[in-house]
């Protein structure tokens, strides 16, 4: 403790580095937030096509419930990534207003405070790096599942397409 309440550069990285891990939660949240917006986009999408035809057995509507499946678990992925950063968001900001009221303190030779302080600081970062991490996680999770909605699209396609240059290479009384 006396090391880093001597050298107040010590102190100054507490108040940085929780500043710069804030503005890079933010920037994930922006991303995650523009994601869950096409993710409800996409979902509205589908549940217009499906619209009233829940009991129809063709492939296509078979395809586009089981998407509409996908972006409800999708969207309910990017909403705990969304909660994750913005936890992050202000554990950061806890942590740097926390590490400067420690530097504060110690600067003002009150230094009952200190350890305390530097605790609930490590702490409140520590819950953010946590939820970065967590949010970084699931939007690794939200990605995959995303592929594989794409990698379904393609296939009913291929299949489709295959069909039809199927049925129209036949040729008539052969």
């Amino acid at each position: 403790m006396d090391g880093l309440g001597a050298n107040p550069l010590g102190i100054l990285t507490f108040i940085v580095a929780p500043a710069i891990l804030t503005n890079a939660s933010s920037i994930m949240s922006l991303g995650t937030a523009n994601r869950f917006a096409r993710a409800i986009d996409r979902a509205r999408e589908l549940s217009a096509q499906v619209e009233g035809k829940e009991e129809d057995a063709s492939p296509e509507i078979a395809l586009r419930l089981r998407q509409l499946a996908s972006a409800e678990r999708r969207a309910l992925f990017l909403v705990r990534a969304l909660t994750a950063f913005y936890t992050s968001v202000g554990c950061f900001a806890a942590a740097a207003l926390i590490s400067l009221l420690g530097a504060v303190f110690f600067a003002t030779g009150y230094q009952t405070l200190n350890r305390p302080l530097l605790i609930a600081a490590l702490c409140a970062g520590a819950l953010g790096v946590g939820g970065l991490v967590t949010g970084s996680g699931l939007l690794v999770w939200e990605t995959r599942m995303a592929l594989r909605i794409l990698s379904d699209e393609m296939d009913h396609q291929l299949k489709r397409e295959t069909c039809k240059s199927g049925s129209h290479t036949a040729k008539p009384g052969s």
